[in-house]
């Protein structure tokens, strides 16, 4: 039982300090654990990971120590350093340097402490500037600095890989200056200064003398232009007065033989303006007579035009009237056939329907025979009261009754009333009244 609860005890302590001895490695360092019998770094993109149990170095078997090492880029400055050149020269410079541990194991090995680490660096640094630039001159110092900032860099480089640390960029020389009480720097650029002025005053002076130079060139070509154009000019004045000179006389004799020219031609024009005028009234008499005779033989001709364009008017004029006349009656006749075909249109159209439809036809005839036997049956009563004619009815009703009377006025029955007389003439009793009512003997007696 006590063993168990021993047991029990050394898992909870285990547990509990697993809490509080649990690291996670920040991103920008590395973490060298060295435990009994190995060393791992612990960071982010190892390998390992960037977890581990920081267990006191006094345990037993599990106990550990720490080196925390930055993995991000770090700086190294020296200022104010106090340096020679190859002549014994003392100048002062600032320098900057950027590392970055590239292999912590390695690193680990050499230092404990990132103020270890910097003071070695330092140091490593200074042997590297001191040996490279006591083999120069400090005119090739102040000269090249890109160039010695290289040289610094390979030289650096070849020692810290034994630190496991490398360059990020190229050191930097940042000043150089004299020294407490040294003025060689200063010297060197008044010299550099002076020969810089030196040479931009005789490059100035150059320029003025070319400058003026060029400006007297250019007044005397100025002078020789000007002196070539006022002879030019003087030469073209002369040539120009002796051409006008020609011209005037020229103009003269050319106004003298226009003059004669004129005369001689106004000789000509009055002789021809004589006989033109002698022409023009011949040609006005001839064309007066012509002139009489054409307007006799167009005003004749007008006439004519205008009897024929009248008469033409007229018979145009008969013509649109007949034309109207006959369009006119098409018109109306077309509209009185319309107005007349309208009904028989209708009636051959309900013709077209009532043949076609046989109930329909025997409905109208039904009616018609309603009608006609309506308006016999009135003019049969008017007839027979016209005529007193009393009809008895043996038999039937007495639309029968006068149907049989009415038709004793038909041919038919008129054939039948003369065959029932003759054979009632042929009786003895007929005989006598038929001699009654002829008033006379019948045939037989008178025999």
């Amino acid at each position: 039982m006590t063993v168990l609860f021993w047991v029990l005890v050394f898992l909870g302590l285990t547990i509990v300090a697993s809490f509080f001895l649990r690291i996670v490695v920040p991103t920008n360092v590395v973490d060298i654990v060295q435990s009994a019998k190995r060393t791992v770094s612990y960071g982010k993109g190892e390998a390992t990971g960037n977890v581990y149990y920081r267990w006191p170095s006094w345990l037993p078997r599990i106990g550990v120590r720490v080196i925390r090492l930055p993995v991000s880029v770090f700086s190294e400055k020296l200022e104010d350093y106090a340096a020679y050149d190859k002549g014994r020269v003392p100048f002062v410079i600032d320098i900057i340097a950027f590392f970055r541990i590239n292999d912590s194991s390695v690193a680990a090995q050499r230092v404990t402490t990132m103020p270890e680490l910097a003071s070695q660096l330092e140091f490593i640094l200074k042997g590297a500037i001191r040996t490279i630039l006591a083999s120069s001159e400090i005119e090739e110092i102040l000269e090249g600095r890109s160039r010695f900032g290289e040289m610094f860099t390979h030289e650096v480089d070849e020692q810290l890989r034994q630190w496991g640390i490398g360059t990020v960029k190229n050191i930097e020389l940042m000043d150089i200056r004299d020294a407490t009480g040294s003025q060689v720097i200063a010297n060197i650029m008044a010299k550099k200064k002076s020969l810089i002025e030196k040479e931009s005053r005789v490059a100035v002076a150059g320029n003025i003398q070319i400058a003026q130079v060029a400006e007297v060139e250019a007044q005397q070509a100025v002078e020789v232009r000007k002196r070539e154009a006022e002879q030019l000019i003087g030469q073209r004045a002369a040539q120009r007065d002796q051409e006008i000179g020609i011209a005037q006389q020229r103009a003269q004799q050319a106004v003298k033989e226009e003059e004669k020219n004129t005369q001689i031609k106004a000789m000509a024009v009055n002789e021809v303006n004589t006989v033109r005028a002698a022409e023009i009234a011949r040609s006005a008499q001839v064309v007066a007579a012509d002139q009489g005779k054409q307007v006799a033989i167009i005003e004749a001709e007008a006439e004519k035009q205008k009897t024929i364009l009248v008469a033409d008017g007229n018979l145009e004029a008969a013509r649109r009237h007949a034309t109207g006349v006959e369009v006119n009656g098409e018109a109306e006749g077309k509209a009185q056939t319309a107005v007349l075909m309208a009904p028989v249109t209708t009636q051959i159209t309900l013709a077209k329907e009532i043949g076609q439809n046989p109930a329909y036809q025997g409905y109208l005839v039904s009616i018609r025979q309603i009608d006609a036997n309506q308006v016999v049956g009135i003019e049969q009563a008017h007839a027979l009261q016209a005529a007193e004619i009393k009809v008895i009815a043996n038999a039937g009703n007495v639309v029968d009754g006068v149907k049989s009377a009415m038709e004793l006025l038909t041919p038919k029955g008129g054939t039948q009333i003369g065959a029932a007389l003759e054979a009632f003439k042929q009786t003895d009793v007929g005989k006598a009244m038929v001699a009654a009512v002829t008033n006379g003997p019948s045939a037989e007696a008178r025999e």
